[in-house]
């Protein structure tokens, strides 16, 4: 009954929002990988869900758009995505190539709640799993990204089933044990590229497996030893085949000898240190395919370079705290005071389980703090591996203390009640989750942004919005923009630029003055993605009262609005493109169009710096480059010390 109802929740929650941001390319890369076996589009992520997502779609005979010869493989696969899903057919069918691959990938939900109802029982017992299974139905995280075509569920899945297996295996050794533990571990590593981690996971459990022996281990330690390190090493050359299965055994990423652009020795290129070195002596024997060693290069170079948005401001690179933040104002109340019974639990010794608790705790303590030292500080998605262990140990630890004194059961059933009820007032918009303390979803974007609250899945409820109160003519600065057009979803407005047209270089043209409506997108109104709020053209709104807020995610603003910020921005995009092109005449005019537009805006500034210099002009671009280094000091400390910086070099010519 509770995996029916979390096969509800996520069937009803999803029908009622358009894609979001990175299902399109995923979908799109899992079609081709059967069709073409092409693992080169979106080698960021390995194909398992990917490939688990199509398989729906296959007998439906979609048309393939053309490849668009982008330079970015990035590029390439959002807008090829785009054009998939959207290219086949009105509305109603790109809904039907969703929904279809969403229930695909909603199957690892369903396996995951499977696998902790499973793994509670055997360890603490019925009641447990119960207990436990629960915890996962009504977690809002789990809701959220459970049946999203993307690599969180998978991942959160084939971990948990990889250290349930270990489990299973260190207790009772079999042949058979280990056998599921190698294909556990094989599925982790295909589902998404921080399955390495499982080797930082299983060796400290390997460790206390030596160090606390159970009873029949004691009698030979050495022995014992021996055979958990060559089950180890067992294990890992089943999960090393699987994970080549899942490539068709094949190292070239793309078929009949098409190449990845840019090269991977190319975009190596961008690591620091040995790590280039590392990845092609790696390509270079070919001991991984081709495709998974991009996407561990992408990994690492994508760690670097995003910036961040917590508690209201933005970071020009990753913060430490950001992951046990984001850790305590997604999770529900409820379930953040069953961990702390769980802990005093363990420290009064009412959970006597050394084993298990170990196996519960090491994963997920380890996992998170992994996760405080990376720089991708896009999403608590990313650290969902962690409550699948956690909602074991609370399971146990309900249990044991409702053993220990009836009273506690009370306190238990009570708090379960509250996780269950904070969940359920999330419907259907589980993604802007946030807990009571820190005012629920309506107000998550006041301290986390992008896949925690806005990841653009709300076109069908701005659709709906418009209709209802008839509007025809609008702008919105939409955060897929142009990954996704809205338009796609009937949406009548004009775009706005955002960080992600100028990344793309999606050309809007933006006049200086505009009346409403206008829509923003939460993403996109934070300013995060141009690394500093003073880069951000929109501001302004932040300090505005919105008419709406649509889904918990969408702004609406009303009245006439001084845009020059946002218009000067596509002469600059314009400027940039004629420069690549070597155009510079026409590029100065349009560099000199922004900074007349907006001379307070750093991009004009710069871009009109740049314009110069290439034109032969140092002197000339002086001036520009003092102005922006100007704008530049008013930033916040992280950006601002990466942009006084570049700006310095740019004046001393180098």
């Amino acid at each position: 009954m509770l995996l029916l109802t979390l096969l509800g929740e996520l069937t009803f929650s999803v029908r009622q929002q358009s894609l979001s941001w990175d299902e399109g390319d995923h979908i799109f890369a899992g079609y081709m990988s059967w069709k073409k076996s092409d693992f080169g589009i979106n080698p960021e992520h390995p194909p398992l869900v990917k490939a688990l997502a199509a398989i729906p779609l296959l007998p439906m005979h979609l048309r393939v758009p053309d490849p668009k010869g982008l330079a970015s493989f990035k590029d390439e696969a959002y807008f090829d995505g785009r054009d998939f899903i959207f290219g086949n057919g009105g509305e109603a069918e790109a809904d039907r190539i969703i929904f279809r691959a969403r229930m695909a990938a909603a199957t690892l939900s369903i396996l995951l709640g499977l696998l902790v109802f499973l793994a509670a029982r055997e360890i603490f017992g019925d009641g447990a799993a119960l207990f436990a299974l629960a915890l996962v139905v009504f977690e809002p995280n789990v809701i959220a990204h459970g049946a999203y075509v993307t690599t969180d569920m998978g991942i959160s899945c084939f971990m948990f089933a990889s250290i349930y297996a270990f489990y299973r295996y260190v207790k009772a050794p079999s042949v058979g044990k280990l056998i599921v533990l190698g294909f556990a571990s094989g599925l982790a590593l295909a589902s998404k590229h921080s399955g390495v981690l499982l080797l930082p996971f299983v060796l400290p459990l390997l460790m206390t497996e030596i160090v606390w022996p159970s009873p029949e281990q004691q009698t030979n330690k050495t022995k014992a030893a021996l055979r958990l390190a060559g089950a180890f090493l067992a294990a890992s050359a089943i999960a090393f085949v699987v994970l080549w299965a899942f490539y068709g055994f094949r190292y070239a990423a793309r078929p009949g000898g098409i190449p990845l652009s840019p090269s991977l020795a190319e975009y190596a290129k961008g690591l620091k240190g040995v790590e280039p070195h590392v990845y092609l002596t790696l390509a270079r024997w070919h001991i991984l395919p081709e495709s998974y060693l991009y996407g561990m290069v992408d990994v690492r170079l994508i760690s670097d370079s995003f910036s961040t948005y917590i508690f209201g401001k933005v970071y020009a690179h990753g913060v430490w705290f950001y992951f046990p933040a984001s850790f305590v104002i997604k999770s529900t109340a409820a379930f953040m005071g069953l961990l702390l019974l769980a802990g005093f639990a363990i420290a009064t010794g009412k959970l006597r389980a050394r084993r298990e608790i170990f196996f519960l705790t090491i994963p997920p303590i380890l996992y998170l703090l992994i996760a405080t030292g990376t720089g991708l500080n896009i999403g608590a998605r990313h650290i969902l591996p962690m409550y699948p262990f956690l909602s074991v140990l609370i399971g146990g630890a309900a249990l044991a203390l409702a053993r220990w004194d009836r009273r506690w059961a009370y306190v238990v059933g009570v708090l379960l009640a509250w996780h269950v009820v904070s969940s359920a007032r999330a419907y259907p918009n589980y993604l802007a989750y946030s807990n009571e303390f820190w005012g629920g979803p309506a107000n998550t974007y006041k301290y986390l942004t992008d896949s925690n609250t806005d990841w653009a899945q709300q076109l069908k409820a701005v659709k709906k919005y418009l209709d209802n109160r008839g509007v025809k003519d609008c702008w919105f600065a939409y955060f897929a923009e142009p990954s996704i057009h809205f338009s796609a979803y009937g949406i009548p407005c004009k775009p706005l630029p955002t960080a992600d047209s100028g990344w793309t270089h999606y050309q809007i043209d933006t006049p200086q003055t505009i009346t409403g409506p206008l829509l923003i997108s939460a993403g996109t109104l934070t300013g995060y993605e141009w690394g500093s709020n003073v880069l951000n053209p929109y501001r302004q709104f932040q300090k505005l009262e919105p008419v709406a807020f649509v889904q918990d995610g969408v702004f609406v603003y009303d009245g006439t609005f001084d845009m020059s910020f946002a218009s000067a921005l596509g002469h600059v995009t314009r400027a940039q493109d004629l420069t690549s092109a070597g155009q510079l005449a026409p590029a100065l005019v349009e560099a000199q169009k922004a900074v007349a537009i907006d001379p307070d805006e750093l991009q004009a500034q710069m871009v009109l710096g740049d314009t110069l210099t290439a034109l032969g002009r140092p002197l000339a671009a002086k001036p520009a480059y003092q102005a922006a280094l100007a704008i530049a000091k008013t930033m916040e400390p992280s950006a601002e010390a990466i942009w006084v910086k570049t700006i310095q070099k740019k004046l001393a010519g180098r």
